[in-house]
């Protein structure tokens, strides 16, 4: 069964009426005390108050994702790194006594998903991601220096070798998301997860029942080594590799692309949903990134944007979207 659901902001807003009016009641959240001052959510109460704020309004918490804290020492392998680690397991532990049972993170280190405008034109002038790497091409080197690819994969393993046992013994879903832009490097910092092959190579370096994926497929679509994002989606499902799915679209190529309403970019919605289903997958899928509509700033913290693509009326298309999508071809969800 596919479960819909939707990134929402920590606290009580319009998005979350609105989520329940959509019917979609599954959320996932990040709780960084950047977002919600309060503690980390590595320490237990914290993580409880959110949980329970989410059940009193009729939603579940089901998942974190992003970084809950600063994780650049654990990426970097800077000194701290096992503090942080520690915290990172207390989170992952805390996580399973609540019964929320997926992480999405990343390894991308100093700076996160990144694009090179957040107000591109799209379609009826609607305000669109972009990215253009001519554009950063000539960049200087972030305060960190050069970042080596082998420096970045040394840590991951150590990284997994740690909070895997914990995710294993809490039942705790470890779903790796791509670099985004599947790119290396960008300003002197390599990106490890930019490829299919990478992943393969993520699941050997710890062999885990819980240790996966989350398919961004617009990102999936861009990397060098993914021709057919359906067969590497079908791919990934058949090895029980897939724990969730960001559903966003494109145009363009890793060099440089623009993100789109989900009917118009270059992945055939009804066509990989279809492969997802066929495929077996079961779990949840949310509306990633969407286009700001008429009356919408490109980010505006005030509505219950985190970040850009996020703002209210391109949730609302996409979720709409996508359920047309799953009850034309008679996909069941809930």
């Amino acid at each position: 069964m596919i479960d819909l659901a939707l990134m929402l902001p920590p606290y009580p807003c319009e998005k979350w009426q609105l989520a329940k009016q959509l019917g979609v009641t599954r959320a996932v959240c990040k709780l960084a005390p950047s977002l919600t001052n309060m503690k980390p959510p590595y320490e237990f109460d914290s993580l409880l108050y959110f949980k329970m704020r989410f059940k009193d309004s009729g939603i579940e918490l089901i998942g974190l994702e992003g970084d809950q804290f600063d994780m650049n020492r654990i990426k970097l392998g800077l000194s701290g790194r096992d503090e942080d680690i520690e915290r990172y397991c207390r989170m992952v532990e805390n996580m399973g006594r609540l019964g929320i049972r997926l992480l999405c993170y990343n390894f991308m280190a100093v700076f996160g998903w990144l694009r090179t405008s957040t107000a591109a034109s799209g379609r009826g002038g609607a305000l669109c991601t972009k990215f253009e790497f001519p554009c950063i091409a000539e960049a200087p080197l972030t305060e960190i220096g050069v970042v080596r690819e082998d420096r970045l994969w040394a840590n991951l393993e150590y990284f997994l070798k740690a909070v895997l046992p914990v995710a294993e013994k809490y039942g705790v879903l470890m779903a790796l998301h791509p670099d985004d832009p599947p790119l290396s490097p960008i300003r002197g910092v390599s990106r490890i997860i930019t490829t299919l092959a990478a992943y393969k190579r993520v699941f050997n370096l710890v062999h885990s029942s819980h240790n996966g994926v989350t398919f961004c497929q617009a990102t999936f679509s861009l990397m060098e080594d993914v021709k057919d994002v359906g067969a590497a989606a079908a791919e990934l499902i058949g090895m029980n590799k897939v724990f969730f799915i960001h559903a966003r679209n494109t145009v363009g190529d890793r060099f440089g692309f623009q993100e789109t309403f989900p009917d118009e970019g270059s992945i055939d919605y009804p066509k990989l949903f279809r492969i997802y289903h066929e495929a077996g997958f079961n779990g949840p899928i949310r509306s990633d990134h969407a286009p700001a509509m008429e009356g919408e700033k490109d980010f505006d913290p005030s509505k219950g944007a985190m970040s850009s693509g996020y703002e209210t009326k391109g949730m609302l298309y996409d979720v709409g979207y996508i359920k047309g999508v799953l009850q034309g071809m008679g996909v069941p969800y809930r």
